[in-house]
């Protein structure tokens, strides 16, 4: 008589989710690049372009909470991830036929109703992991891989939006990134965090209000995320403004079309250090890696506004970007690890949009410091992701061992154990 076969083990759906993450990803990424050529082409000024992005950027910080809440409550999540990312990949479209065309306040409405689906792609996405994985090494990976998928959207958003834009035009590859956006969402539809949600949709009894509040008071009572939201938002401050200093910085040295060069060095840097965590687990507890990741992008940038050797200065960008790379993936695993039981999606959405605001304002501040020299402007760009690792270590908890796994910190605000997996 034949032997039945043992079932086989229930898929993850991680490849669908990578593939989900990266398609949205690559569509915020290169909106940015797409709505500035659009502008410029159209309108013959950039000024148009650089209100679309402020509307775009501005309601991820009052969005996240109400976007965390809702898919916390949801009793069908797939509906409101599929909801959020065809709203995000349809206004990505209208931007591709109404910048430089229609009236501005239509086109800023269409620009902030599409930011009010950010904090999905930012945010919300990364709390999937932890429903698609149990906790341990598998999921500690799937940070990595998560982050390392941020980084490689970084690269491949804006020179899509580039090479598209040579080839046909900016309206095609905005397009172009509104396809890519609807393709994620439909991709969405397939993920199986369904079943993994049911429970989580029936223990969240409270009212819509109460969950925003509990998403808040995670953030603000528990040491360890108020210490990783301000870490984070403090050095995305810097961050925010790198891209402005990088251009000035190569136009001083007499290369200024290095700009966008040092940029890319940056960004594959930051994709190759999350890869590397992702293959190789540093032997670090994610509290300690994190100060180390601030730090070392600090220094490198700091070395690289003093060098004045263009290749040596594209070198430390990519140096900048490996210690930037592992920074995200323990952000990821520490807001995992203590977000209190049903306010996951709340702190992820919360501290994306909280990051993206900090970089807005980042940007605004080197804009109106562009006067200075540009050297100058890149070491305090260090500064402050030096001045974000003090910050950190001083409001982080100094009791108990550091470490552990997601999960097992249970939202109490103490340090969990340290996983034996890792």
């Amino acid at each position: 008589m034949p032997q039945r076969s043992a079932p086989s083990a229930p898929r993850s759906g991680l490849p669908l989710y990578l593939a989900t993450a990266f398609l949205a990803r690559v569509a915020d990424e290169g909106t940015s690049v797409a709505v500035a050529l659009l502008a410029l082409q159209r309108a013959g000024s950039a000024s148009q372009g650089a209100f679309v992005l402020t509307a775009w950027m501005a309601p991820h910080v009052v969005a996240a909470p109400l976007v965390g809440a809702l898919v916390t409550r949801a009793r069908r999540p797939r509906l409101c991830y599929l909801g959020a990312l065809s709203g995000f990949a349809a206004a990505v479209a209208a931007l591709s036929l109404l910048v430089g065309r229609a009236p501005a306040p239509v086109t800023l409405a269409v620009a902030l109703a599409g930011g009010a689906c950010g904090p999905v792609v930012s945010g919300g996405l990364s709390s999937l992991i932890a429903e698609l994985l149990p906790a341990g090494a598998r999921r500690d990976r799937a940070y990595a891989l998560d982050a390392a998928v941020y980084g490689a959207a970084s690269v491949a958003g804006p020179a899509a939006v580039g090479a598209l834009a040579a080839m046909a035009s900016p309206g095609a590859a905005t397009m172009f990134l509104g396809g890519a956006a609807a393709v994620a969402a439909v991709l969405a539809a397939g993920l199986p965090h369904g079943r993994a949600r049911r429970g989580a949709a029936a223990a969240s009894p409270g009212t819509l209000r109460a969950d925003l509040a509990a998403g808040l008071r995670a953030v603000r009572h528990t040491r360890e995320l108020r210490a990783i939201t301000a870490g984070t938002c403090l050095a995305f401050v810097g961050i925010g403004g790198l891209t402005t200093t990088a251009v000035l910085l190569a136009g001083h040295r007499g290369h200024p079309e290095a700009g966008g060069a040092l940029m890319t060095a940056f960004a594959v840097g930051a994709l190759l250090g999350s890869l590397a965590v992702a293959r190789w687990r540093p032997p670090l507890p994610d509290q300690r890696l994190v100060t180390l990741a601030l730090c070392g992008t600090g220094l490198a940038l700091a070395a690289a506004a003093l060098v004045t050797s263009p290749s040596a200065g594209v070198a430390l960008f990519v140096l900048a970007g490996l210690c930037d790379g592992p920074l995200l993936t323990a952000t990821f695993r520490i807001r995992a690890a203590y977000a209190p039981p049903g306010t996951r999606a709340q702190v992820f959405t919360l501290g994306a949009g909280l990051k993206i605001t900090a970089a807005a304002c980042g940007a605004a501040l080197a804009g109106a410091a562009a006067v200075l020299p540009p050297p100058l402007l890149l070491l305090a760009v260090a500064a402050v992701q030096l001045g974000a690792a003090l910050l950190y270590t001083l409001v982080r908890p100094r009791t108990g061992t550091p470490g552990g796994s997601p999960d097992t910190a249970k939202g109490t605000g103490t340090r969990p154990v340290p996983s034996t997996s890792r």
